[in-house]
């Protein structure tokens, strides 16, 4: 075991690790990374399925990100936007995102993750409602399966049992209603239209069982992420949107993951129809570089806040590093590379690469359904195909399919029996050719595992 491995294990809390298993088997040591690449301390070489955590959009090795941070921090390395004071990284980042969005007349704060970002607009959901005189319009609609952060508002919101077992979560005012998953929880012989009126009208009568009065937003991501790569199925956003504006309930798009050519489009709210009050973006807003997000609020949002605010004294929240100068600029950066690429065009153009090699993996034995559209997707591990039956949890067969990728070159993230594949944005046909063929080789020995210790048929 190298040094810096020794180090890991005796110095560093890993987030999202089994630490009872990781002090057994130690840390795969990242040392660099060149485009879709990044390379071990052997110099051993690894696609990087996920984009890192669903955030490098443009690889590794993006040399005008590396100026723009470099040429910020010699210029003005640090300043807030505390009390009136502003910079230009700040101000021209709000700017070009008030631009993209499909926001209506809007503000734009920014923070240093999605997890910030979601969380201050719960707090932003609470100040405008008392501002209007609605103290009891409080509650807050999440999805099962969703993911919306790790603070103990956003983590409440995340509807996934290992963000809350054991962290006295969820808080009080966070409903849950179900998840859009048509494959896994259609009715036999539903069709995705009568699922997705289905889950509308489960989501009205939660809010009627509650009370209108007491309902202040919906949160949604326009694809979910670590749920597992769930698409909505047909009409589901335009259902849903009705139902939201029958009884005043604000939407929250979470583009944290979908945001900037993800989809085939900027925004996966061009890509569903979805018209937010309120949108998060973080992760591909600077290419995962530096820490940055934003949430970017409707017109109609931010002017009770405004007016509240001077009867309180001041709008009191904000955040030391949010719109930090050097992120700012590497953002702004980010998004000049994004539009003189064509980076949309481009995931467009490569996206059926992806998208059909995918769904040719569905004829493997250990594949239930194949999902996804642009550069995102997932394949779902079942033991049994025709009855959609997930393998034992004990199996650990998701997990056990990852490694195998990870031994082959291919970094990917099991969520569950998820497999999931959001590889960078720049990623060519011949990549993703190279990318599914390592794949394949992981599949097929994790299934000739299984075969031998007799969880599944030959």
């Amino acid at each position: 075991m190298s040094t810096l491995a020794e180090a890991d294990l005796s110095a560093l809390f890993h987030p999202y690790t089994n630490l009872v298993k990781h002090a057994e088997t130690g840390p795969l040591v990242i040392t660099r990374g060149e485009g879709i690449r990044v390379f071990d301390e052997s110099g051993k070489d690894y696609i990087e399925g996920l984009a890192g955590l669903w955030c490098t959009t443009l690889g590794w090795g993006e040399e005008r990100l590396a100026e723009a941070a470099a040429a910020q921090m010699r210029e003005l390395p640090f300043y807030h936007l505390f009390t009136s004071k502003a910079h230009a990284p700040g101000v021209r980042l709000a700017e070009a995102l008030k631009a993209l969005a499909p926001v209506p007349d809007a503000k734009v704060f920014l923070a240093c993750s999605g997890s910030e970002a979601n969380d201050t607009a719960i707090k932003m959901i609470w100040y405008r409602n008392n501002a209007l005189g609605k103290p009891e319009k409080k509650k807050i609609i999440a999805r099962e399966r969703a993911y919306h952060g790790v603070t103990i508002a956003t983590a409440s919101l995340t509807g996934l049992p290992v963000n809350q077992r054991g962290f006295d979560l969820p808080i009080d005012r966070i409903l849950h209603t179900g998840c859009p998953h048509y494959w896994r929880y259609a009715e036999k012989g539903e069709t995705e239209e009568q699922f997705a009126s289905r889950r509308a009208e489960e989501l009205e009568k939660l809010i009627l069982a509650e009370g209108p009065d007491t309902v202040a937003a919906f949160f949604a991501e326009p694809v979910m992420g670590a749920g597992g790569v769930i698409v909505p199925p047909k009409g589901y956003f335009e259902k849903i949107q009705a139902v939201l504006k029958k009884y005043d309930v604000l939407l929250v798009a979470d583009e944290v993951i979908t945001g900037f050519g993800r989809t085939g489009n900027m925004f996966g709210c061009d890509t569903f129809g979805i018209r937010p009050d309120m949108m998060t973006v973080a992760k591909g807003l600077s290419s995962g570089y530096l820490p940055i997000s934003a949430l970017i609020v409707a017109g109609h949002v931010y002017e009770p806040i405004k007016q509240q605010s001077a009867e309180i004294g001041a709008f009191g929240h904000g955040l030391t590093y949010g719109g930090h100068p050097v992120p700012a600029a590497v953002a702004l950066e980010t998004l000049k590379i994004y539009a003189e690429r064509d980076i949309v065009g481009h995931v467009r153009k490569v996206a059926p690469a992806l998208q059909d090699g995918l769904r040719a993996l569905q004829q493997h034995p250990l594949v239930g359904e194949a999902r996804g559209l642009g550069l995102i997707g997932a394949l779902e591990l079942v033991a049994d195909k025709d009855g959609k039956t997930p393998f034992d949890p004990k199996l650990a067969v998701g997990a056990r399919v990852v490694a195998k990728a990870q031994a082959n070159g291919l970094i990917l993230r099991a969520m569950g029996d998820a497999v999931a594949f959001a590889p960078p944005l720049i990623i060519t046909e011949a990549e993703i050719a190279e990318l599914l063929s390592r794949f394949r080789t992981a599949l097929d020995e994790a299934h000739g595992e299984l075969v031998a210790a007799g969880a599944v048929s030959p």
